[in-house]
């Protein structure tokens, strides 16, 4: 089980927030991490592997509560 600090601002009040799906809180805040290293390092093969990479996960646990419940 992936431990996360909760001790930033940001993520307490998530934590706080109620129902808190790890999986997913974590994708959606490694999403504007993904955004940054493109606009930083520009359109390469490591950032195209990173951005798919990135979508295979989110897709897959997705799917993934969605056939678990």
């Amino acid at each position: 089980m992936i431990r996360i600090p909760t001790e930033f601002p940001l993520l307490r009040s998530l934590s706080r927030a109620g129902n808190w799906e790890r999986g997913y809180e974590i994708l959606i805040l490694c999403g504007p991490v993904v955004i940054v290293a493109i606009a930083l390092l520009g359109r390469s093969l490591l950032t195209t592997a990173l951005t798919a990479g990135y979508v295979l996960a989110f897709v897959s646990y997705l799917l993934w509560n969605a056939l678990g419940s």
